[in-house]
């Protein structure tokens, strides 16, 4: 079930077409972004609201990278490979 919702980043209202059962997450990480936009704010008193909004997504793309490099190293490189095989598999069964 699709729902229409408006949030707001750094003061400007944006509206969006989601899943009805993902807005308690969209909401937390809009509530999150905001919170990092306003700390870069508090830090950085001569930087715009545009330059904010960057270093907030720079930020999050930096924890992102890490994140996935931490998961391959830690998960067997050819699982997308298994995964398009069972992928596979399955659409052969299912015919």
């Amino acid at each position: 079930m699709t729902k229409q919702i408006i949030i707001i980043i750094a003061g400007r209202s944006y509206p969006l077409k989601i899943n009805a059962v993902d807005e308690p997450v969209i909401r937390k990480i809009v509530k999150d972004l905001n919170e990092q936009i306003n700390q870069f704010q508090v830090n950085h008193t001569h930087k715009d609201k545009r330059d904010c909004l960057a270093l907030t997504a720079l930020a999050n793309a930096v924890e992102l990278h890490k994140m996935r490099q931490s998961f391959d190293s830690t998960h067997d490189p050819n699982i997308s490979d298994k995964l398009s095989e069972l992928n596979t598999l399955l659409d052969q069964l299912l015919q």
